[in-house]
């Protein structure tokens, strides 16, 4: 038999400890935005990107507030609006507030909230904006109050300024590159929330900041390997210290040209000596190891990637177009490589090297193949459309071999062979992170000789299916050379970009309590 609602919470309250100390469940509002957005795409991102869920709805974007879970039961939840975006480029200005202005109308028509769970990215661009998270939970403090607990989620490439560490109370990113924990982080995000309300003892006495000047792609600093491994593992065991609440790295976004890009740790808790030591420890930590960082796997001009995969008896070769990455912020249709393996003799023949390749946007090309069928043969372009930069739209004389309806980002997706190359064609823009994404149109990724994805480090499923892979630095929006990205606006000296002339201060900043900042 499942226990009742009312009793689930009694029996929390006494194993919490907080029966003397909260005498009914807490109201607490759930809101947030998530996109990475490069300001080196010519890319823009508007609302319907960020396919926004509104009240109820948003509870099914976290399993652990399930309606049967016992999370959903320590409290009174109020859901207004969450979103989040492919990473993509800068979201418009006139997208940014209608999203900002319907969450704080949800929010007014609620209060009051004793928390509110603010569940964000932290490497949102806007035009003409700076540090938008920043100025969206200033724009929240000021409908909810400086008395209500903020608990802030982030992925750990998000950027955490000033600003957003001052008007949040609580706050924690993730611990693991591939994001295997991203779940788990805004579960900890809530139950460290849930647990400040239920004992009585609110915002932590102090929030340490420290600053530093490191910009890194995330293909350098997985936490599969290391230096990134040993960094992110210690970020555990600091944060389960007497005196601590949580404790966080963020390695910052890097293909943003804002002063807020950079790497950044936060401690938070109630012992002001070991919040800050630990800071301290964790920063000087990661800026001592910061020429150790290196990609997470080898590396190669495209030329150099394909010939190495073409004389390879290991298959699937995976090859990650990196430059042109939509899970970082690439536009994703960048044409250049297609266009470089289309040229390649090896190809050509429908009996060469089979080659999956991941993927070109091309709604025109796809209406086409509709039109024509599967089996039926198309002449057609897709690509650059947006990022033409680099090369010109792609020319795809082939055979339709599969049409698929339906998915959520590309809406309609085709697969066009031409000579071995079987490219998957997409009305939208998507990533292709998962085995399913593959099968669901016929393809067989393990049974190929090379699989080229629009990727950096590949997502669990890939990585565990590959043979070899190599990560080609190609061009694009998210340049893994960022040597040769036009940064005008981030802060300087910044490692590696610039020589270290002197060590950074790394000491600990404590962040005055958001009260004490709204006063």
């Amino acid at each position: 038999m499942r226990p009742s609602s009312t009793l689930l919470f009694l029996i929390l309250l006494l194993h919490s400890g907080a029966g003397m100390t909260q005498t009914r469940p807490p109201r607490i509002g759930i809101a947030g935005l998530g996109i990475e957005s490069s300001t080196f795409s010519p890319a823009l991102t508007g609302e319907p990107a960020f396919h926004a869920s509104y009240g109820p709805a948003v509870f099914d974007t976290y399993p652990f507030l399930a309606p049967d879970s016992v999370l959903r039961h320590r409290a009174i939840w109020i859901p207004t609006i969450t979103g989040h975006s492919l990473p993509g480029g800068a979201v418009t200005r006139a997208a940014y507030e209608s999203l900002v202005s319907k969450t704080l109308d949800s929010l007014r028509k609620h209060l009051p909230y004793d928390g509110l769970f603010f569940d964000i990215h932290g490497a949102m661009s806007v035009v003409g904006l700076d540090d938008p998270e920043g100025d969206f939970i200033v724009r929240i403090r000021k409908v909810i109050g400086p008395k209500t607990l903020i608990s802030t989620s982030m992925d750990l490439h998000g950027n955490v300024s000033w600003r957003l560490a001052q008007h949040t109370d609580l706050i924690t990113c993730y611990r693991m590159a591939p994001h295997e924990d991203a779940m788990d982080t805004k579960r900890r995000a809530v139950v460290n929330l849930l647990t400040r309300l239920e004992n009585g003892k609110g915002r932590p006495a102090y929030k340490a900041w420290i600053p530093i000047p490191i910009l890194l792609p995330g293909e350098k600093t997985s936490t599969r390997i290391e230096p990134g491994r040993s960094i992110y593992k210690a970020v555990a065991p600091a944060a389960a210290q007497p005196g601590i609440i949580d404790a966080a790295i963020w390695i910052g976004y890097a293909w943003a040209d804002e002063p807020r890009n950079h790497a950044v740790v936060m401690v938070t808790g109630d012992d002001k000596e070991t919040v800050s030591r630990t800071a301290e420890h964790l920063a000087l930590s990661f800026w001592k190891a910061r020429s150790q960082f290196v990609f997470v796997a080898p590396t190669g001009t495209l030329k150099e990637c394909l010939d190495s995969a073409a004389k390879s008896t290991l298959h699937p070769f995976f090859i990650s177009d990196c430059g042109d990455n939509p899970t970082a912020g690439g536009a994703g249709d960048v044409t250049w490589t297609l266009q470089q393996i289309l040229a390649r003799p090896e190809f050509k023949a429908a009996g060469g090297p089979a080659l999956i390749y991941a993927s070109i946007p091309g709604p025109g090309l796809v209406k086409a193949a509709i039109a024509a069928g599967v089996g039926g043969t198309v002449d057609a372009t897709a690509g650059a459309a947006v990022d033409h930069r680099y090369a010109p739209p792609v020319r795809l004389h082939g055979v339709v071999e599969s049409i698929v309806k339906g998915d959520k980002d590309a809406e309609v997706e085709t697969v066009i062979r031409v000579g071995s190359v079987h490219v998957i064609v997409t009305q939208k823009r998507k990533p292709y992170h998962k085995e399913v994404d593959f099968t669901r149109l016929g393809l067989q990724p393990r049974k190929a000789a090379i699989v080229v994805v629009k990727i950096g480090y590949l997502e669990p499923e890939l990585y565990a299916m590959r043979a070899a892979w190599l990560m080609a630095l190609t061009p694009g929006g998210v340049d893994q050379d960022l040597t040769r990205l036009p940064y005008k606006r981030i802060q300087r000296p910044m490692f590696p970009l610039d020589p270290v002339k002197k060590e950074p201060d790394l000491h600990a900043r404590l962040v005055p309590a958001a009260d004490a900042v709204i006063k």
